[in-house]
């Protein structure tokens, strides 16, 4: 039997008769034990062989160090391990308290063998579901998250995989992807996963300064080099010295910046604006851009020198509608990033809820998700975030329709069209609201329909209907399309 090693027991107790009780009866149902007579004594041993054991059977009572402290002392160094106490001074109070303790369970003496067993089955169980839990919490952390990033897609596999390639080479990146797929995030992991990570890390957004200030904010510039420069100031570039800068929204600089950036790239060297020193850089450059810069090369509007010279390692970030196995990863973590601070009382998603997660466009890419996981935690009122606490695709039409209207540059007379048709569509062709909606006056609307064929021409008006249509001033439809998330 002693054979069959079904784990490890520590006996931790100074009663010599329960001590043997205990072994002869474990070893004959296959345990290995050791015994313990101090509950310091244990404590050391297991301080220093912290893989040695899988329960733990300790007495209450005994000297120097009590079976209570015991508990406490051994959770701050394995929580894991499952700690069965037994006493013959049994009540109420000592059970909660042993309970508060961090013990698994309590017996009181005297007690049937039979008991347990039972208990030390349950116990290993809870121990063998703890290391599978462990194991997978250390395969998550492994496999699915790197820095900031979350994704088990292939896709994301394969950007996580590039990103440990190439954190710790020196050439410069460039990141392409849609507003709110996380390129700083990117940009950060290949920082902190390389040998610049005790080095800065400088961000700046190329289109949140105006192009005046720019190049006085990524070159620096010399003391009364313009109006208003009383001191020498440090440009991103000096600030950035031995780690990295990271470039957002290269797309958009201004093409006499594009010519300085290339020249400090080549020459690895910096002249701040006004002075006629140049010092010496080291840093890496990491850019990135939700734009085709191709097309913008084509047009005349990025330089294709610069370039090459910033995308010698390219990364593309996938849009979150292409990894849509994620989804439901993503917005657990977020429900844990703001449950506790926004005081919910739901536990999670419903399953109804995840499904239709997975099923809408997001549009706005992670950063949208994000957003509206919060709002769900917000408005939820029940025990789960359900499928009803999450927008119907309906609700998010609007923006759809915009998104689609704008892309393909229609002419005004078609956007108005499409607009008047979408607006009747979500009025049930109730033309009062409809017209109310757009702006204009119910009899102009009437005349819309017309031109745009949503009536039949044969259609007649009243004598005091084409009265009113010949002398109205058609009013103007606003069609400039919400913000929407990025």
């Amino acid at each position: 039997m002693e054979g069959e090693n079904k784990g490890k027991i520590y006996i931790v107790d100074d009663d010599t008769e329960m001590q043997s009780m205990l072994r002869d009866f474990l070893t004959a149902q296959g345990y290995q034990t050791s015994i313990y007579s101090s509950a310091i004594e244990a404590l050391k041993n297991l301080s220093s062989k912290p893989n040695d054991v899988d329960i733990v059977i300790s007495d209450i009572k005994m000297p120097q160090m009590d079976g209570l402290e015991f508990t406490s002392e051994l959770k701050k160094i394995l929580p894991e391990i499952p700690i069965i106490l037994i006493t013959a001074f049994g009540s109420i109070e000592t059970a909660i308290e042993a309970m508060r303790k961090g013990a698994y369970h309590y017996i009181v003496k005297p007690f049937k063998l039979a008991e347990m067993s039972v208990n030390l089955e349950r116990a290993f169980e809870y121990r063998r579901l703890q290391r599978e839990n462990t194991v997978l919490k250390q395969e998550i952390k492994r496999s699915f998250t790197l820095g900031g990033l979350l994704g088990k897609s292939q896709a994301m596999q394969s950007v996580f995989d590039l990103i440990n390639r190439v954190s710790n080479a020196t050439a410069n990146v460039l990141i392409t992807g849609e507003s709110g797929t996380g390129k700083e995030m990117v940009a950060r992991a290949i920082h902190q996963n390389g040998p610049r990570a005790a080095k800065p890390f400088i961000a700046i957004n190329c289109t949140a300064i105006p192009e005046t200030l720019l190049e006085s904010e990524l070159f620096g510039h010399a003391k009364g080099s313009f109006t208003g420069a009383m001191q020498r100031k440090k440009g991103l570039f000096e600030e950035a010295e031995g780690g990295t800068l990271f470039l957002d929204e290269i797309g958009d600089m201004d093409p006499y910046l594009q010519t300085k950036l290339l020249r400090v790239i080549q020459e690895k060297k910096l002249r701040p604006v006004g002075d006629n020193v140049s010092k010496d850089i080291d840093v890496r450059l990491i850019s990135a851009t939700h734009k085709d810069l191709k097309s913008a090369i084509r047009e005349g509007r990025f330089r294709e020198d610069l370039f090459y010279r910033l995308s010698v390692i390219p990364i593309v970030i996938p849009p979150l509608r292409h990894r849509k196995e994620d989804i439901p990863l993503l917005a657990e973590f977020f429900f844990k990033k703001y449950a506790a601070t926004n005081g919910t009382k739901a536990t999670g998603f419903s399953k109804k809820a995840i499904n239709k997660l997975i099923n809408l466009k997001w549009e706005g890419n992670v950063r949208e998700l994000e957003n509206m996981v919060e709002r769900a935690i917000v408005l939820s009122k029940g025990p789960q975030i359900d499928d009803t606490d999450i927008p119907s695709p309906e609700t998010l039409s609007s923006e759809e329709f915009f998104a689609k209207s704008t892309g393909d540059f229609p002419i005004l007379d078609e956007l108005e069209k499409r607009y008047i048709s979408l607006v009747l569509e979500k009025t049930g062709n109730r033309k009062d609201k409809a017209a109310q909606i757009l702006g204009i006056n119910r009899r102009t609307l009437y005349r819309k329909e017309r031109e745009y064929g949503f009536v039949k021409q044969d259609k007649n008006f009243t004598e005091e209907e084409s009265k009113e249509i010949s002398i109205q001033e058609v009013s103007t439809v606003s069609l400039s399309p919400s913000p929407t998330p990025t």
